[in-house]
This record gives structure tokens, sequence and C-alpha cells, in this order.
């Protein structure tokens, strides 16, 4: 389970031909997974980020791998980065994230069931998007005011580090 092994298998899988703010998924996927390392993440959460859009999710509908289809992926990344992976992708935002702070439950979009919040899942989220706003203005505009309110309310959920990170490129 080494980043160099999981890129070499995004490539395989395509990453790379599809478009992305930013240039291709590829590029953000690696984005995400260096930012939440220089944000103090370990091993799991790092690779977690690095194939955290490998089942699609709520805002991106391309997929390289069926989310029934979790044991290669598991293989390639371990356990629990694979479930942190599963949670991401299935997350379905609308009934999750305005919510998880007081229910610590995120909503599955593929069950429609909800189950327990994982280590991890707020700092990818925050890094997600904050990659998203980076390389896209007008995400920016449409959805800043909206992530700005919605991470600060995470704060027993987020790690500082990503709390602080969120605030200087959404603003306070």
């Amino acid at each position: 389970m080494n980043a160099d092994d999981v890129k070499a298998w995004l490539r395989e899988h395509g990453a790379e031909t599809i478009d992305h703010p930013g240039g291709t998924l590829y590029t953000h996927l690696g984005r995400v997974h260096d930012r939440l390392g220089a944000l103090g993440h370990g091993p799991d959460v790092r690779l977690a980020g690095l194939t955290h859009a490998v089942y699609g999710t709520d805002g991106f509908d391309r997929t390289l791998l069926d989310p029934a289809a979790r044991t290669s992926l598991r293989q390639l990344v371990g356990e629990r980065a694979e479930a942190l992976v599963h949670q991401y992708g299935g997350c379905d935002r609308s009934r999750t994230w305005r919510t998880l702070p007081g229910t610590r439950q995120v909503w599955n979009r593929w069950t429609g069931r909800p189950g327990d919040v994982l280590p991890g899942f707020a700092d990818l989220s925050i890094v997600n998007e904050l990659g998203v706003v980076e390389q896209d203005p007008t995400i920016r505009q449409r959805y800043g005011a909206y992530f700005r309110d919605v991470f600060a309310s995470w704060q027993d959920l987020a790690s500082e580090p990503v709390l602080a990170e969120a605030r200087r490129v959404l603003g306070s």
C-alpha cells in the first residue's frame, strides 16, 4: 500500500483522462492526497484522499470502480482507507452535511441509510472542496459561503489544521 502503486492503478483506470476543475481527476486526487499529508494526516487518510472519488461522489458522478466491487480497492489501499472512500463516495451531502455535527451520521446515497461518521471524513470532505474552489472561481462564488458556514460547524469533527486551512482559503 504505497502511493506510487495507487497512482499507477488510478492511471490504469483512466483518472488522467477525466476532466476535473484544475485539470484532470488524477491531478485533483494527487492534490488532495498531498494536502492531507501537509495537514498532518497519516497514510490511511492520505490514501483515502488519493482515491476518494473512485466510486464517484454526490457531486461527481464519474466512477472508476463499481461501489459494490470494494475488494480490489481494499486490497490496494487497506481496509480503513477503503472504508473512508466508500463512506465519502456514498455520502448524501444534502442529508448529511448540515446535520453532521449533531447526528454524527453520514447518510448513504446508495442505501438511503445512515452510518456513524468515520475518522477523517470531515477532513477529507473539507480538503476536497478547498481543492475544487481553488481551481474553479465559479464554484467559490456559488458555494464559498455555504462551505464556510458548514465547515465552521464541523469544529468538533475536523482537525484544527484543516479548519485553519478552510478559514485561510474561504475566509472567516
